[in-house]
């Protein structure tokens, strides 16, 4: 057996993460490779699987993305399944799960050419401070918080109109509670939830990816949240067509949240090339290894 740990052109050297799923791997006596998901030199027919990791870039060029999926998925199997990257990979999947009942961060949205009122959208919202994010992102890209009632404003409207120039974008609240309790993710392994972590950002900034110089570490989650998070995931195996498993949950998944007066609210589900923190829970890549290799061998 060999498997394609699919990776993008320029991972970071800081990037240690997948280790333990490496060496996970390699206690089973299967090799695997890394090699770019952009690479057309790359033969995926060679490999059992193509797991999709940190394929970090996709998100300035989706359609591109979206386009190796279902090739690459017609030459090997690839996990997550290509319903999961079409449906996945853009923020519009946050109005299935609104619809299927799950509570989202509240959202406006904005189509690409669309004209707007930011004002406007935050009053008739009856929100105090506005967050904008492109529809298709990662790492923060193309986010924006903003007032109302100062300057931030006029340069929201020109941060928006530019955006938009090109592509839909999602205006919502600014919840200020992620500058101090962070971020939370709920990682969930074949549908069984490992471990969670908590993000903190660097002082006086929002974005909880350690780019930018946020803390994580583990965390255990309240009722509250753990009966949010679990109602995605049934959520989620409820509809085959959003994930492509009949019957399945997805092989990973982490499900991110933010509280808003002591609710949680999902922020996003990632299901394509989520971090999956296994530094802070080196089982949970025991477990994925386990369960890749029972699919396949199943």
């Amino acid at each position: 057996m060999r498997i394609a740990l699919a990776t993008c052109e320029e991972l970071p050297e800081w990037e240690v993460d997948d280790r333990p799923l490496h060496e996970a791997i390699r206690s089973h006596q299967i090799d695997f490779d890394q090699p770019c998901w952009s690479d057309s030199a790359v033969d995926w027919t060679a490999y059992d699987c193509c797991l999709i990791r940190t394929t970090w870039d996709y998100a300035h060029r989706r359609a591109e993305f979206v386009t190796w999926a279902e090739e690459t998925a017609g030459l090997t199997r690839l996990l997550n399944p290509i319903n999961t990257i079409r449906w996945n990979t853009c923020k519009s999947y946050l109005r299935d799960l609104e619809n299927a009942g799950i509570p989202i961060i509240p959202t406006h949205w904005l189509e690409s050419g669309e004209r707007f009122d930011l004002k406007g959208i935050l009053d008739d919202h009856g929100w105090q401070r506005g967050f904008i994010k492109p529809r298709i992102g990662a790492t923060a890209r193309g986010t924006f918080r903003f007032d109302p009632n100062d300057k931030s404003l006029i340069e929201a409207e020109h941060h928006l109109s530019t955006l938009l120039e090109t592509e839909a974008v999602l205006v919502q609240p600014y919840l200020s509670s992620v500058e101090h309790a962070g971020e939370r993710s709920a990682i969930f392994i074949d549908g069984v939830l490992t471990h969670a972590v908590e993000k903190i950002p660097a002082p006086g900034d929002y974005r909880v990816q350690d780019d930018f110089g946020a803390i994580d570490r583990p965390c255990r989650l309240g009722a509250d949240e753990l009966k949010l998070v679990e109602h995605v995931m049934c959520t989620l195996q409820a509809n085959p067509s959003w994930t492509g498993e009949q019957n399945a949950p997805p092989l990973y998944a982490r499900v991110d949240f933010l509280k808003h007066d002591e609710i949680p609210l999902v922020n996003e589900v990632e299901l394509v090339e989520p971090s999956l923190f296994f530094r802070h829970c080196p089982r949970s890549a025991e477990a994925l290894a386990d369960s890749l290799i029972a699919r396949l061998r199943s």
